[in-house]
């Protein structure tokens, strides 16, 4: 299958990249990345869901090839502004959504403010914000902002060699990567500078945590809401302590949860087949069917 073909929106004043993997006419099935992600993380996933999807993945703003907010600010809920220009974009009444990490999040805000454009809801490692998760006074979090704001001010970006260096810097942090993956995911995750050098294109602003954020009473309000059927899938191994979510699905009135075994947070590279075994069967696409 070619690659997919980049397109462009805009959203608030911003202009915002996405890969449009083809078969108009067909559901559209959007996928959205994580924090300090990108679109074409998603190729394995969208590739084997076009034949029965109109697969659409972005950037999102401060991601990609999408551009930088002016100021640095990136609340959930301005991501969840663009997703639902894309929307309007495409031309699309109701979507099929799947976000990972921090897009899991973006796309559970989503399904909770407007239940009826999405007809089914797959989340990866995706829910960050726990019922449990205690609220700092205003005071610290605001404090907490200000010292981000300026470590991130006072930061220059990282420079590498060569593309295969940002390749090894990834796979320091995920050992599960394979070389060819690694390099695949940097070559669309970093730009060139103009000494030769390599640096990452997401904005290192997106690392700072917005003191206006939803805590978990808004969360467990808008999971309330969500209409269509939902997967909650973890990875047995992630930092976010997927088992802890196990309960998760009596937020919901219609969630189920499942854990990839031997898989860290990045579940889609580390066990790629089981987890498109898990969202095939999710989305009732039968083997037959598989294209």
């Amino acid at each position: 299958m070619p690659a997919p073909q980049s397109r462009f929106y805009e959203s608030h004043g911003l202009r915002l990249h996405y890969a449009d993997w083809g078969n108009e006419g067909a559901p559209p099935l959007i996928l959205v990345h994580g924090g300090r992600d990108h679109c074409r993380s998603w190729d394995v996933i969208a590739r084997s869901l076009q034949p029965h999807f109109h697969v659409v993945a972005p950037d999102l703003r401060g991601h990609g090839d999408s551009d930088w907010t002016r100021g640095g600010s990136y609340a959930l809920t301005e991501y969840v502004y663009d997703l639902a220009q894309l929307i309007r974009t495409i031309a699309a009444s109701q979507v099929t959504l799947v976000g990972h990490s921090m897009g899991g999040m973006v796309s559970l805000i989503f399904s909770g403010s407007f239940p009826e454009q999405v007809s089914k809801l797959v989340v990866l490692d995706g829910v960050t914000m726990l019922p449990d998760t205690p609220k700092p006074p205003a005071h610290e979090r605001i404090g907490k902002w200000v010292v981000q704001l300026d470590k991130l001010h006072d930061r220059s970006p990282r420079r590498y060699a060569t593309l295969a260096d940002t390749a090894a810097q990834m796979v320091l942090h995920n050992r599960r990567l394979s070389r060819d993956l690694a390099l695949h995911l940097a070559t669309h995750g970093a730009r060139q500078n103009e000494d030769g050098t390599y640096s990452w294109k997401f904005d290192p602003y997106q690392r700072a945590s917005a003191p206006h954020r939803l805590w978990p009473d808004d969360h467990i309000a808008l999971w309330s809401r969500i209409t269509c059927p939902t997967l909650l899938l973890n990875a047995g191994e992630s930092f976010l302590a997927g088992a802890r979510a196990a309960g998760l699905e009596r937020y919901f009135p219609q969630a189920r949860v499942e854990t990839i075994a031997g898989a860290g947070h990045w579940l889609q590279h580390d066990k790629p087949q089981e987890v498109l075994g898990e969202i095939r069967k999710f989305l009732e696409l039968t083997e037959q069917s598989a294209g």
